[in-house]
């Protein structure tokens, strides 16, 4: 979608347009996942991933209409980003089946955290690695109890690190491919890379109708509507404004959490998973910011 210039205050600007791509991006994936968590009794997380990334898959193929005559290197960008979106959504899912989202979310924001402090040498950056490191500490102390299992935190740990490749990856598959069409391929691979574990976790149950109505609800909310809308809005403002907005996400998880799953949060964490986002918009806001990509 072409940015155009602003001919009057009825129109939103192109950075406005994509301020509130970022913000209904934020919303959407977490009522997706919050949604998500009723299925994992009869499909399992892995299972829910799958289902979730093949119709997105599908919805993404109708929306964009790609073009499949790839060259050698936009394949393996494609296929690159697929991989990337599978293992952060897999690890993603596994770990909200062990801990409460907004715990979950948190502990995954590490990694776009990180990818921050890589872009930005700053030495007041350091204070922002302790701000963090007292949220990640504190919020660590409830490990063992507190609803808190370790192997949940892992597997959002790991979920975080893809999720930093994946920001870091958007902006070249968006440079790549016309509009959305980079991110439609990509699910396609994403897909087969859920395929083995989604159909050994799901079995048949993947085909039963409440489950599949609920999947595409879920694959709207969670994948094709937000990715679509980030993948835009990269297109827009420069990766740390970006970032800087994406640290809303574990409070936001952690909202969506109470509200829709009742997973209240005690006051340490609370005060943990605002350390984490503070740090978080302090690091994103002084990191490098490259001009954003033409649409």
């Amino acid at each position: 979608m072409p940015a155009s210039s602003s001919q009057g205050s009825s129109h939103p600007s192109p950075s406005v347009a994509a301020v509130a791509m970022v913000l209904g991006s934020i919303s959407s994936i977490q009522v997706g996942a919050a949604l998500a968590t009723g299925l994992f009794d009869e499909v399992g997380p892995l299972g829910v991933t799958f289902l979730r990334t093949i119709i997105s898959a599908l919805l993404l193929l109708i929306i964009w209409r790609p073009d499949f005559r790839l060259d050698r290197e936009r394949i393996k960008f494609a296929v690159l980003f697929g991989f990337v979106l599978a293992a952060m959504n897999l690890t993603f899912y596994a770990s909200i089946d062990r801990i409460p989202l907004g715990i979950a979310v948190t502990f995954e924001f590490i990694g776009p955290l990180g990818v921050a402090l890589i872009t930005s040498r700053r030495r007041r950056d350091l204070i922002w690695v302790a701000m963090a490191a007292a949220g990640i500490v504190l919020l660590s102390g409830g490990i063992g109890d507190e609803g808190i299992a370790l192997a949940g935190v892992i597997l959002a740990v790991v979920a975080g690190f893809f999720w930093g490749c994946y920001i870091l990856l958007a902006q070249k598959v968006g440079q790549k491919f016309s509009g959305g069409q980079g991110l439609a391929v990509a699910m396609i691979f994403s897909s087969l890379f859920c395929a083995p574990f989604g159909v050994a976790d799901g079995g048949s149950e993947l085909l039963a109708v409440s489950v599949l109505a609920t999947g595409t609800a879920v694959a709207i909310l969670s994948t094709a509507l937000p990715l679509s809308l980030e993948m835009e809005a990269l297109r827009r403002l420069p990766t740390n404004v970006f970032g800087v907005m994406m640290s809303l996400e574990p409070a936001m998880a952690a909202t969506i959490g109470f509200l829709l799953l009742s997973q209240d949060m005690s006051a340490a964490q609370i005060v943990a998973v605002a350390l984490v986002v503070g740090a978080s918009a302090g690091a994103l806001s002084s990191a490098r910011a490259p001009a954003p990509i033409e649409p």
